[in-house]
C-alpha cells in the first residue's frame, strides 16, 4: 500500500464517523474505563483540538517492514517540554485550547500546529474531524482533526519552553507489534493503563496513545499486539 490509498482510507473513516460528529456525540469516544481517573466536569470543561497530520515520508525510513500500513506514510508529533505543568515530557499531536478568535475546531488545530511546529497551513488539506474525546485529567473535550500534508515543509520546535522537539513517525513503525505495549500509572492508590508505542526511545501513551490506537484499529492498519506487555510509568 502507498499513501494514495491511505488518504482514501482516512476519508472513508471520517465518513463513517460523520453522524457522531454532527450529533456532537461523546459516547463513542470516551476514554476506556482503565484510564478514567475521574469524570469530566462538563460545566467547566474547556474545548481543544489536535491535528493528526499524515504525510509522505521524506528522509526518515521506517525501521519496520510495512505489512498493513502504507510504506511511505508518517504522522506528526510534538514532544512537550519537561517543565510544563500539564503532561510534561509527553508526546502528543500538535494542538491546544480553542480560542474565542478561532472560527472552528479545524482552525484552532491548524493555528496551534503552526505555533508549535512552524507548519505552513497552506500545505495542509483538512480531511475532516472525528468525534470529540474526553480528557478528564485536565478537563478538556478534544476534537481530533485529520489532515493530509500535501505540501510538506520543515517543522521544528518553535518555542522550546513548550516543546522539546517535533518529529515525524513512520506509520509502519507505529503498527509494528514489537513497538506496542501498555503503560500503567498509579494515581490515588489506583492503577490505570493505556495503549502505548515505543518508537526508539520515544514513548507515546495516555490520551495520545489511546486516540492513536483507536485510529489505527479503525483504519484497519493495526496488527495483533500483546497488551499484557506492561511498563510502569510515573504519572505526569
Amino acid at each position: 500500500m502507498t499513501s494514495g490509498p491511505a488518504r482514501e482510507d482516512l476519508l472513508a473513516m471520517i465518513e463513517r464517523h460523520r453522524p457522531l460528529v454532527e450529533a456532537g456525540d461523546l459516547g463513542a469516544s470516551k476514554m476506556p474505563s482503565s484510564w478514567m481517573f475521574e469524570g469530566l466536569d462538563h460545566s467547566l470543561a474547556r474545548r481543544a483540538a489536535v491535528l493528526i497530520l499524515f504525510g509522505r515520508l521524506d528522509d526518515i525510513d521506517a525501521m519496520a517492514a510495512p505489512l498493513t500500513a502504507p510504506a511511505d506514510l508518517d504522522v506528526l508529533f510534538v514532544e512537550r517540554a519537561a517543565n510544563l505543568r500539564d503532561h510534561p515530557g509527553q508526546v502528543a499531536f500538535p494542538g491546544g485550547a480553542i480560542d474565542d478568535t478561532d472560527s472552528s475546531s479545524r482552525a484552532a488545530a491548524l493555528r496551534e500546529a503552526q505555533e508549535e511546529t512552524g507548519l505552513d497551513p497552506a500545505g495542509v488539506e483538512i480531511l475532516g474531524q472525528l468525534p470529540q474525546a474526553e480528557l478528564p485529567v485536565t478537563n478538556f473535550v478534544v476534537t481530533p482533526v485529520l489532515g493530509w500534508w500535501k505540501l510538506p515543509c520543515e517543522v521544528f520546535a518553535v518555542d522550546q519552553r513548550e516543546s522539546a522537539s517535533v518529529f515525524r513517525a513512520p506509520v509502519a513503525d507505529l503498527v509494528d507489534p514489537r513497538n506496542r505495549l501498555s503503560v500503567e500509572v498509579s494515581r490515588g492508590g489506583q492503577k490505570h493503563r493505556s495503549p502505548a508505542f515505543d518508537l526508539h526511545g520515544r514513548l507515546i501513551w495516555g490520551f495520545t496513545g489511546i486516540v492513536l490506537s483507536r485510529l489505527l484499529d479503525d483504519l484497519g492498519w493495526a496488527l495483533p499486539w500483546d497488551p499484557s506487555r506492561i511498563r510502569p510509568h510515573p504519572f505526569s
